[in-house]
C-alpha cells in the first residue's frame, strides 16, 4: 500500500498544501519517511488524515468560486468500529462546508472495504447542503456495501460513476461529466 500515492497531476491547478483554508495547511510532506499506516500496512506519505485509523484522504481540487471540491481515499471506511462517517462529516466535511463548498466528489478507488452502520451522517450532510455529494469509482464490493445500508439515497453513486475515467480530464471537467 505504500506505493499508492494520492493523484499528483492537478498540481498546477491546485495544492492543498498552499490552501489556508485546507486541514492541511503548511504541511511538508516527506517522501522518504512513512509514518502513516492501516492495521500493519504504511502508506505514502502524501495522504492525510482527518483522525481515523483506517481511512485517509487527499483534497486533490477546491474551486470555492463554483463551490466544490475533490477529494480522494485510501483505506477501509469502517462505520461501525471507527464511525469514520462521523469523524469524516465533523473534521473534514463541516470544515469545507463552512469554507462555501457545497458539492463534494469522492474518489473511492482506493477504499478497499467498507462497513457501514447507520445512515444518519450522510443524511445529515446531503440534508445541509444546496449541492451533490458523488461516490465516485468505488469498487463493486464496496458499493453493495453502501447499498445495502441505504447510503444512495443520500449520495449520487453507481451507474455512471463506476467508470469515471477522471485522471485524464481538468478537475472542473470531472463536474461537469456528473
Amino acid at each position: 500500500m505504500h506505493h499508492i500515492e494520492p493523484f499528483y497531476l492537478w498540481r498546477d491547478f491546485y495544492n492543498s498544501e498552499h490552501d489556508e483554508n485546507a486541514l492541511n495547511y503548511g504541511v511538508e510532506y516527506s517522501e522518504f519517511h512513512f509514518t502513516n499506516r492501516i492495521y500493519n500496512y504504511l502508506i505514502h506519505p502524501q495522504w492525510d488524515s482527518f483522525g481515523s485509523e483506517t481511512l485517509f484522504y487527499k483534497q486533490l481540487y477546491v474551486d470555492y468560486e463554483a463551490s466544490f471540491c475533490i477529494l480522494e481515499f485510501i483505506g477501509e471506511w469502517n462505520d461501525c468500529i471507527n464511525n469514520d462517517i462521523m469523524m469524516l462529516k465533523t473534521e473534514l466535511i463541516d470544515h469545507l462546508m463552512d469554507c462555501g463548498i457545497s458539492n463534494f466528489i469522492l474518489i473511492l478507488e482506493n477504499v478497499l472495504n467498507f462497513h457501514g452502520e447507520a445512515e444518519d451522517y450522510y443524511e445529515e450532510w446531503a440534508s445541509e447542503i444546496n449541492g451533490d455529494i458523488y461516490f465516485v469509482n468505488a469498487l463493486p464490493h464496496v458499493l453493495d456495501e453502501m447499498k445495502n445500508h441505504s447510503i444512495h439515497h443520500s449520495v449520487n453513486m453507481g451507474d455512471q460513476l463506476q467508470d469515471v475515467n477522471w485522471r485524464l480530464m481538468k478537475p472542473e471537467q470531472v463536474l461537469t461529466l456528473l
